[in-house]
């Protein structure tokens, strides 16, 4: 599995969970200062998290200090499910249940222990059928808001150009 892997910061978690994806078998693109590149935990997530929205990656993992920002921010690109996870039973129904593509971790919060029963998790758990309707109705209003937003700035575009 390919995994698009960042962080705003480089510590001995990012470089743990590193390590542990690669002991896993999955390709792993570093983003970030995970590899050398000074960035800010906004433009990390934006980076990975396109990556999973265009196939380029197949899953997304994400640190920040709190694991909050590039959650929030990862969650701004369409197609993407982003999941703040601090223990291994969010992380099995963030991915069971809602179908998230983007595990995202606390730096300050998550010890390698934590994060490697995160990871186990993650990765044992697999689509619960049975949410398959509550999936559809977050994909929709996905759909429906970004509709929106999409029509209201051509909107806003075509007054400007028709100001004197």
């Amino acid at each position: 599995m390919r995994i698009a892997l960042g962080s705003d910061e480089r510590s001995h978690l990012t470089d743990f969970v590193e390590e542990e994806l690669r002991r896993r078998g999955h390709d792993v693109a570093l983003f970030g200062p995970l590899n050398g590149e000074t960035s800010a935990w906004p433009d990390v997530a934006c980076a990975v998290a396109e990556k999973v929205a265009s196939g380029e990656s197949d899953e997304g993992v994400l640190f920040c200090w709190t694991g909050t920002g590039v959650s929030i921010a990862a969650n701004k690109v369409p197609g993407i499910r982003a999941a703040l996870c601090g223990d291994a039973e969010t992380a099995r129904g963030a991915r069971a249940w809602n179908q998230a593509n983007v595990l995202c971790m606390s730096l300050r919060g998550t010890s390698e222990v934590v994060a490697r029963e995160i990871l186990d998790a993650w990765f044992a758990a697999e689509a619960d059928a049975s949410e398959t309707g509550n999936v559809e109705k977050v994909n929709e209003m996905d759909r429906r808001y970004r509709a929106q937003t999409s029509a209201e700035a051509a909107a806003a575009g075509g007054k400007k150009g028709r100001q004197v």
